[in-house]
């Protein structure tokens, strides 16, 4: 259950709970590898527009990661989830199938990564009903990821919450428990999302199903990759534009990261606390050159900001190459070959999301027949 205390940060900054995920998720990696076959992850995006940077080191890296480990990954592109916090949906169909081209060329694999789109599997809605009974008012109202968007929705649009923002985490509650999934990751911003899954799962087992547990409580996976900024300093977004797409071109790419903030110092270090700007360069560039940060700042030295910049663009000009070369490709027939994905996608996430409508029906007593 949501507390009505706020987390209290502990000396690095980080609240107890985010401490002890961050230690459950290492065990977890080790359960991975050991046996990928136990976990099943559930994961998304809203296409609001082609995906940028910030996904692919955030989240679609990660997911092919775990699909190429062996373990059950389901994507859901949630189209129904853009209407959330505003009035138009743009051009949807576009949207969407940009987010899929951008999975594809990034090395999801829909032979062994069901993707499948929020708005094609209808049992997985209907779960929301039976779910939203077993959460407050309040509890949703408290969740800090639901007031935080509401405040950002009013700032931008000057609305007041709408009920599907509301209630957000809930359906996400239905998307993850409809497949059965039992492992989500996230970054440390999402928990709170989560842990109203893990009350969904635990209060409807306790109300219905006591004896035999029907639904496992899904676990975090925290996101190794910090938040990755765009090149005005602030959090890369396509809303705020100042995002790298995926798709962009090299001459692009070099324009964007020529822009980057910086600082004032010219001897150049991994600081994430008191450098945010260069320390986001240095993750990038140090992601694509396989190194790390320190070891990058290093070789830069007192070269300074301008030299920093040269070796991130190089670095990521070379690592996109090939999903760039891929995008291109699958951009020929683009139409053909997401309505394909997205169709086999949705025929096994139906699959399952029935099945679990079903079960839930028979253990609330509602089949008559």
């Amino acid at each position: 259950m949501t507390s009505t205390t706020a987390p209290v940060p502990e000396a690095d900054g980080e609240t107890a709970s985010v401490r002890a995920a961050r230690a459950r998720s290492a065990e977890i990696e080790q359960r991975i590898a050991r046996d990928p076959s136990m976990f099943r992850v559930l994961t998304g995006d809203r296409p609001t527009g082609a995906l940028h940077l910030g996904h692919y080191l955030g989240t679609v890296a990660n997911r092919v990661r775990l699909q190429d480990a062996g373990v059950d990954v389901i994507v859901v592109v949630a189209d129904y989830q853009v209407i959330t916090d505003r009035d138009e949906t743009g051009d949807l169909p576009a949207n969407v199938r940009e987010v899929v081209l951008d999975y594809l060329a990034a090395g999801i694999d829909p032979r062994r990564t069901t993707v499948f789109a929020h708005s094609a599997v209808a049992a997985l809605h209907q779960l929301m009903l039976p779910f939203l009974s077993l959460v407050t008012v309040a509890e949703l109202e408290r969740n800090p990821t639901v007031k935080a968007e509401s405040v950002d929705a009013a700032t931008r649009q000057g609305r007041s919450m709408s009920g599907l923002l509301l209630t957000y985490p809930v359906h996400q509650a239905a998307d993850i428990l409809a497949v059965h999934g039992n492992l989500v990751p996230v970054g440390t911003d999402q928990l709170p999302h989560l842990e109203t899954s893990r009350t969904v799962a635990r209060r409807f087992n306790q109300r219905y199903t006591a004896a035999q547990p029907y639904f496992a409580e899904p676990e975090a996976l925290l996101a190794d990759m910090p938040t990755v900024l765009g090149n005005d300093g602030a959090k890369m977004s396509t809303s705020r534009g100042n995002a790298l797409e995926l798709r962009a071109d090299e001459d692009e790419t070099a324009a964007y990261l020529r822009r980057a903030r910086t600082d004032s110092h010219r001897h150049i270090t991994f600081e994430p606390g008191s450098r945010p700007e260069v320390a986001s360069l240095l993750r990038l560039g140090a992601h694509f050159a396989g190194t790390t940060p320190e070891a990058l700042a290093d070789t830069i030295g007192a070269d300074g900001a301008g030299r920093l910049k040269e070796v991130v663009t190089e670095a990521v000009v070379e690592g996109l190459r090939p999903i760039r070369a891929r995008r291109r490709d699958l951009a020929a027939d683009g139409r053909a070959v997401v309505g394909e994905v997205l169709a086999r996608g949705a025929a096994r996430a139906t699959v399952l999301a029935e099945g679990t409508l079903a079960d839930v029906r028979e253990l609330m007593g509602t089949v008559y027949s």
